[in-house]
């Protein structure tokens, strides 16, 4: 005789409802769709061309960057304007006509509308008038603006500022903390340009 033991036979399994099983089943399909929806999104981005542009600035940028580290301006009131570049300022400059005009006026209002909108960083952002005589007439917004440092006429300063006699009017330009100049605004840009660019970069450094 054998003492084999007979094989027991296994235990049947309780049917799975099907309201669980589909549940089951849609969150399968869920897990599934947030790793491979992203990808298809992305590859129809790619393969239609729709990515987005990069993020430009509305100002001209120069290249190459005029240096002004070399030049030390001064101030109407004699006093010496440095670069500094540890104090990560920027500077906005425009070196206006010896008359300020009525053009030469609402550059004035939009520039002191331009820093005001900087905010709590407002204070690191130098807007500097470069005179074209020692008797030097500021336009009248740019009066209210803190950080204005009305400078004296500095033909070697001029000199490097592109295209800064502009038939049209009175250029903009932006300097950065080290005394370069990065870019030119044309006359009669949109100030809210000027003001995106300098916010953007004043978050970079």
């Amino acid at each position: 005789m054998s003492d084999a033991q007979p094989t027991p036979r296994p235990e049947p399994q309780p049917d799975i409802d099907p309201r669980t099983r589909r549940r089951n089943r849609v969150m399968l399909v869920g897990i599934a769709a947030i790793f491979i929806v992203p990808i298809l999104v992305a590859t129809a981005i790619n393969v239609l061309g729709l990515r987005p542009a990069p993020t430009r600035q509305h100002g001209e940028l120069l290249d190459p960057r005029p240096d002004l580290r070399e030049l030390s301006p001064t101030t109407l009131d004699g006093g010496r304007y440095g670069w500094d570049p540890a104090a990560r300022r920027w500077r906005i400059l425009l070196a206006p006509p010896a008359g300020c005009d009525a053009a030469c006026q609402r550059l004035g209002a939009d520039l002191d509308k331009v820093w005001q909108l900087f905010g709590k960083d407002a204070d690191r952002v130098d807007v500097l008038w470069l005179c074209a005589a020692e008797r030097c007439t500021v336009a009248d917004g740019a009066q209210r603006i803190a950080t204005l440092r009305t400078l004296r006429p500095d033909p070697a300063l001029r000199a490097r500022l592109p295209q800064v006699d502009d038939a049209r009017g009175t250029p903009v330009y932006v300097v950065d903390p080290y005394g370069f100049v990065v870019l030119r605004y044309a006359p009669g840009t949109d100030p809210g340009g000027l003001r995106s660019d300098v916010a953007r970069l004043i978050k970079l450094k």
